[in-house]
């Protein structure tokens, strides 16, 4: 820092810290504040350097201009004004505060004793109680960071339509933090880069990263020797998480992260973020000061409470402790800014929205039409991107209710499908929709099939391998009991709980995720699988593993027989997709003749040639053909016929042949390894006369060509 520091007044546009060729300008947003002070420091640890109070205030923020100062220059706030909790005011100038526009932080958030809380612990009114204790050693710095400092070799983004899109949700630090992973820095961004090759080889070309925003650990799991290893409580909105880097310089995080985006782009993989706005990590009353609560608890909170304390408690339609105010301003715009950020300074491809009915929350509930939307809407930048919806929060379900613009996770195609393979009755007409790109949610609003982003698996709940190994959930090594998680999984151990050496049943359960793995790649609209369930990775039933950086949540890469099956089923199913477009249209499927060939663009097809049995209550099993010649495929027409048996004994499959034409078996998850797959097709006999026939066996999935 000079020790000449020289300082001027400064612009209050942009916000966060900007650097300029002769110094560094800072800008806060504080509606409410009675004084801000910058404080500068020489180190991550100890007292500030130098604090400079910020006389001046532009349209609600403060800002100045410090000559001499450098990128990597550490930095932080202190806020003076009313610790009225009651009246949702709580400033309190003894906390350090990190900017809600920080680019990068010096480390990890630790509560050492309580320091970071805002209350006396002992008090019985706690949050209510004033803490003049000074947290400034304990605190994590922000750090100046340059945007425009890193080489991207021409980066560009790949540009992938949603209906050629297969998303690959995965856990940057968990992808690689297993020490069978191979890689030279497990568990980072560049150790991530060492995999690429194995997501090329797969077939995904779109990666879904959950939340690699800086995050907070709660105490409680801090006091219980656990972190927040998903990263759903993010504290930095501008800032990649710290720990995920090499730690090789402060900083570090920024660029690395920009490598693993550039890396992917050029192996044609786009890079898609699962972020939280709708709450932050500093929890309810009794959560830590961090940032937003002091610097402008009233603005950027969501407040309710009681006669006595109308504004004390803050709500909570995130279930973790906060939600933030998307009714306020300067809420949208930090998020707005944060996203475009993301896309202009980090070169991502697109957004996955964390309980995303959280942002079309108004007074009167759920709108689509709610302001964050409108901005979405309107914006050059974000509109070139990939938006995509969990369509609900604690309280509403908004499935099918997003704007045009957005995507969502399709939470009814993952429940079907799951009930489905299972042998739940009553199941077809649903899967029906699931299967042509759920009309009945999207196709009346503009949208199209890959509007609806399939799902079977995700992050939240079992993995596939858990899906068929076990009835219920096995939460106890979270400490809670077994109390978290789902009740409601709609799994079926077949016939053992957990793991097994029976042969036959090992060989039920590979069936039964290949089975899944074909509803998911050959449905319409876009599918997702969750990272590992490719290769057979489980979590022992455990269906919340949010708290386990550890080999619960880590991937294992001694994949074994059974796992290196399934990778290359998984494999050749995607391929398959690639081979037979049909299987990536862009409009729903519906039973007419879009190209007047007088074949019909979708026939369902029933047991034995019969027709559907939609309204058959014991209905088990389901069958179509497909038009090829809507999409051309590999330049010559053909049919595609599909068929899924959830039954316990076989079925007669008798598909419409046109005759004079070759048959081929694209799929038979009933077949051994090799056979189940085949892209190119194996060819069957045809008769000579009479109808073919094709048996389709107890849970299994066929697929065959005319062509």
């Amino acid at each position: 820092m000079p020790s000449d520091l020289e300082t001027d007044v400064g612009s209050h546009f942009p916000l966060g810290a900007t650097v300029k060729p002769d110094g560094v300008n800072f800008a806060l947003f504080s509606q409410n504040a009675r004084e801000v002070s910058l404080l500068l420091f020489d180190g991550p640890a100890g007292p500030p350097a130098r604090a400079i109070t910020m006389e001046t205030r532009t349209k609600y923020v403060w800002h100045v201009f410090a000559k001499g100062l450098k990128p990597g220059q550490l930095y932080g706030y202190a806020v003076k004004g009313d610790y009225d909790p009651a009246g949702g005011a709580r400033f309190n100038e003894h906390k350090l505060l990190l900017d809600p526009y920080a680019k990068a932080v010096s480390g990890k958030v630790r509560n050492t004793d309580n320091l970071l809380l805002a209350y006396d612990a002992s008090s019985p009114r706690r949050d209510l109680s004033f803490d003049g204790r000074d947290d400034h050693g304990i605190m994590p710095k922000c750090i100046v960071v340059e945007d425009d400092a890193f080489d991207w070799r021409g980066d560009s983004p790949p540009d992938i339509p949603l209906e050629k899109l297969f998303l690959y949700e995965v856990h940057v630090k968990g992808f690689t933090a297993h020490p069978e992973s191979g890689v030279s820095k497990p568990g980072t961004y560049l150790g991530f880069i060492e995999k690429i090759p194995y997501l090329k080889e797969l077939g995904v070309n779109a990666v879904e990263l959950l939340p690699v925003h800086e995050n907070y650990s709660e105490d409680f799991l801090l006091s219980k020797g656990r972190v927040n290893y998903w990263g759903y409580n993010t504290i930095g909105f501008f800032c990649p998480e710290s720990s995920y880097s090499t730690l090789s310089s402060p900083g570090c995080q920024v660029s690395e992260f920009k490598a693993l985006v550039r890396a992917l782009h050029e192996a044609g993989i786009e890079v898609i973020l699962d972020v939280v706005y709708n709450h932050t990590g500093e929890g309810n009353e009794m959560g830590p000061t961090l940032s937003f609560r002091g610097i402008d608890n009233q603005t950027y909170y969501a407040l309710t409470g009681d006669r006595d304390h109308p504004y004390r408690y803050y709500m909570n339609h995130s279930g973790c402790g906060n939600t933030l105010d998307f009714s306020a301003a300067p809420v949208i715009r930090l998020v707005m800014d944060s996203l475009r950020y993301w896309v202009e300074k980090m070169h991502v491809d697109g957004f996955r929205f964390d309980l995303a009915s959280v942002l079309g929350r108004e007074a009167s509930g759920f709108a689509r039409s709610a302001a964050f939307f409108d901005a979405v809407s309107q914006d050059p930048v974000l509109q070139r991107v990939k938006l995509i919806a969990e369509p609900w929060d604690i309280g509403t379900y908004q499935l099918g209710n997003f704007p045009v613009d957005w995507s969502e996770w399709n939470g009814r195609f993952r429940d079907t499908a799951r009930r489905f393979l299972k042998g739940d009755a009553g199941m077809v007409r649903s899967l029906g929709w699931r299967l042509t790109g759920s009309a009945d949610l999207y196709g009346d609003d503009g949208r199209s099939a890959y509007n609806s982003i399939n799902f079977i698996t995700c992050h939240d709940g079992f993995t596939l391998r858990d899906l068929v190994s076990y009835d219920g959930k096995h939460n106890e090594a979270n400490g809670e009991e077994n109390r978290d998680g789902s009740d409601d999984n709609a799994s079926w151990n077949c016939g053992v709980e957990g793991a097994t050496e029976d042969p036959a049943i090992r060989a039920l359960r590979l069936r039964q995720e290949k089975n899944a793995m074909c509803l998911l790649l050959l449905s319409s609209g876009t599918p997702m699988i969750l990272g590992g369930d490719e290769c057979f990775r489980t979590q022992g039933g455990n269906n919340n593993a949010y708290c386990q950086d550890n080999a619960i949540g880590w991937y294992d890469w001694n994949r074994g027989p059974e796992g290196e099956e399934l990778f290359g089923f998984t494999k050749r199913l995607i391929a398959l997709c690639g081979k037979y477009p049909v299987f990536q249209r862009r409009k729903f499927l519906t039973s007419c003749d879009t190209n007047g060939n007088a074949v019909p663009d979708l026939q369902w097809l029933g047991i034995g040639g019969a027709p559907m049995g939609w309204d058959d209550p014991e209905c088990r099993s389901i069958g179509y053909a497909l038009d090829g010649a809507l999409s051309g495929g590999d330049g010559g027409a053909y049919r595609l016929f599909v068929f899924y048996n959830a039954n316990v004994f076989p079925l007669p499959f008798r598909p419409p042949l046109g005759g004079g034409r070759l048959l081929c078996r694209l799929v038979d998850t009933g077949l051994p390894a090799g056979e189940d797959a085949m892209p190119d097709g194996f060819p069957l006999p045809l008769p000579a006369q009479g109808g073919f026939e094709y048996l389709v066996g107890p849970r299994s999935a066929v697929v065959l060509a005319e062509r």
